[in-house]
């Protein structure tokens, strides 16, 4: 232990611990005790890296040094000194947590157990300290080997660069093998499973039927809920008064066919079956990694337009998007892109005055795909009628050259952009908003939530705080929230892990109210009024009451748009 704890920077346990410190800080989300005790080991090992490169470049750059037995006595007042900034970060640590969890209407948090913490990050820590002297020592070992051969400094940088190739190699064989192959095959037996409560539809018209093109067996689990679930004809009438049509969702599963073009090909297929070029509107959906479909997305449509839509869902993964986005970016996009073409076609060979207005959806990496699926320049003279994307992930280009060029004064997690002819965009406080001008032939609203990290999650982070950061922020962001060097970074990459664990109408879990809104601005459903609006929402909405902070969050809207003039 003497010999381990001399081995140890005074330099990088100082800035070790106070990254260790800041990590405790709120982020978008609140974190549990395991994402935590993640978040600030790996935040104690990035720290005391720092502090170990910074000690090296200064002697590197032969500026003077405090001789060893000084540094060595100093390591212990620096050492208390770190632990009780640590230590007071720590008590700190649960109002933080409740900083983000009143903004979300949570109950405040039970303790942070600050022992349980403490250690489990310092033994992250050492697991990670051991990985690397680990690495520096075969590093220096095959350095020795080079230097038989080639000089000094290029043996050493030889035997760095083979050092990584080694490790690389070592975690990409245990991560693909052993990880991605558990979660390959669990994900696949879930897809697969058929609960026993779910019966095949029996009416011919509805995907897995018996005059179904696609088998009941082959749609996958999220397939089978999606063709299934929603509002029948009978809830429609039930809700509306009216007489109304059914509406048709069209479903093909991974196991449907072999190929993406087989695939594609089926959908088309089924779609033309169906008579779902003969409805008033056509969605064509992009799943997430999983193959799941929002059911407050689609239902919410539906019941704008009492069932007169179709919509179609091709699935291209088994896997949760975060390892889909990790293992198969573009296989995705290529099927959303696929059936976006496919679908086109057909749809721009119908009479214009016969053909259904045709719109766009998907969530998380759906958003991603679907974005990805259109190029503009080949629909400039027949565009679709609109889209609707939620959740958009950060590597959006498309979503975030918008951001990029928003009026100046408007905030980055409520842009407005140009004239609000074509893009607008939408949160929980916020439905798109009117602009003096009217919408063009092609709509586009964004449904995004301040607290969603899958779409505020920014690499640059590392370096520099985070536009969304200025204020106004968001109402569903903590006050507390500061950026920090590094562990800002940690803290945002840990929240996407979290996302999902927010209360509905936070984070990255989308309200059916919200996209009632969103869906009312960008498919116009006649017949509408504010008061028929807010009784869908009661019916089919997921909130037990209207979200928190509302007036707060117009006070800092109506404080950025005082000198615009309101459409």
């Amino acid at each position: 232990m003497r010999r381990l704890w001399r081995s140890l920077s005074a330099t990088g346990l100082v800035t070790g611990v106070l990254f260790f410190a800041v990590s405790l800080t709120p982020s978008l989300v609140p974190r549990p005790f395991v994402l935590q005790a993640l978040l600030s080991g790996v935040a104690l090992a990035a720290g005391y890296g720092v502090g170990v490169f910074l000690r090296w470049l200064w002697s590197y750059m032969e500026l003077p040094v405090p001789r060893e037995w000084v540094q060595e006595i100093l390591k212990w007042p620096l050492a208390a000194l770190s632990l009780g900034v640590a230590l007071v970060f720590l008590l700190q640590a649960s109002a933080w947590q409740d900083s983000v969890r009143v903004r979300m209407e949570m109950a405040p948090v039970e303790g942070i157990h600050l022992f349980g913490l403490g250690a489990a990050a310092v033994l992250l820590f050492a697991l990670l300290l051991l990985v690397a002297r680990a690495f520096r020592f075969v590093a220096r070992l095959l350095a020795r080997r080079f230097s038989r051969v080639a000089p000094r400094r290029i043996s050493n940088v030889l035997g760095v660069l083979v050092a990584v190739l080694l490790f690389w190699a070592l975690v990409d064989g245990l991560a693909t093998r052993v990880v991605l192959g558990t979660f390959d095959a669990s994900f696949q037996q879930l897809d697969a499973f058929i609960e026993p409560e779910m019966d095949p539809p029996q009416h011919a018209g509805t995907t897995g039927s018996d005059a179904s093109l696609v088998a009941w067996q082959d749609l996958g689990r999220q397939g089978r809920r999606f063709v299934v679930g929603g509002p029948g004809r009978q809830d429609l009438e039930a809700f509306s008064g009216t007489e109304v049509v059914a509406p048709v969702r069209v479903y093909v599963g991974l196991n449907s066919a072999e190929t993406i073009d087989e695939r594609v090909a089926l959908a088309l297929d089924e779609l033309k079956r169906t008579g779902a070029f003969e409805r008033s509107v056509l969605a064509i959906i992009t799943p997430t990694g999983t193959g799941w479909v929002d059911p407050g997305a689609i239902d919410s449509l539906e019941y704008l337009h009492r069932g007169d839509v179709a919509s179609v869902a091709v699935q291209y993964s088994y896997l949760p998007s975060w390892l889909t986005l990790l293992v198969q970016p573009e296989y995705g996009a290529e099927t959303a892109r696929e059936l976006f073409q496919a679908i086109y076609q057909h749809w721009t060979d119908l009479p214009a005055d016969q053909r259904p207005r045709l719109y766009l959806h998907g969530l998380s990496l759906g958003a991603l795909n679907s974005q990805r699926s259109v190029d503009i320049w080949d629909i400039v003279g027949d565009p679709v009628h609109g889209a609707l994307w939620s959740g958009p992930p950060f590597r959006s280009s498309t979503w975030r050259w918008v951001t990029d060029h928003r009026k100046p004064g408007t905030p980055a997690w409520l842009p407005r952009f140009r004239d609000g002819s074509v893009v607008r965009f939408s949160n929980q406080y916020a439905p798109p908003e009117r602009f003096a001008a009217d919408w063009g032939p092609l709509r586009i609203v964004y449904l995004q939530y301040a607290s969603d990290p899958i779409t505020f999650f920014e690499p640059e982070s590392l370096f520099r705080a985070p536009e969304w950061m200025a204020e106004p922020r968001g109402a569903d962001v903590s006050p507390s929230l500061r950026w920090f060097p590094v562990v800002t970074l940690l803290q945002l990459a840990v929240d996407i892990f979290a996302a999902d664990k927010a209360p509905i109408g936070y984070g990255h879990r989308y309200a059916t109210e919200h996209y009632i809104d969103a869906w009312r601005e960008v498919s116009a459903p006649p017949n509408w009024t504010e008061t028929g609006i807010q009784r869908l929402k009661s019916h089919i909405g997921d909130l037990p009451a209207a979200a928190g902070g509302e007036a707060e969050q117009r006070q800092g809207l109506d404080a950025v748009r005082a000198d615009e003039e309101p459409a």
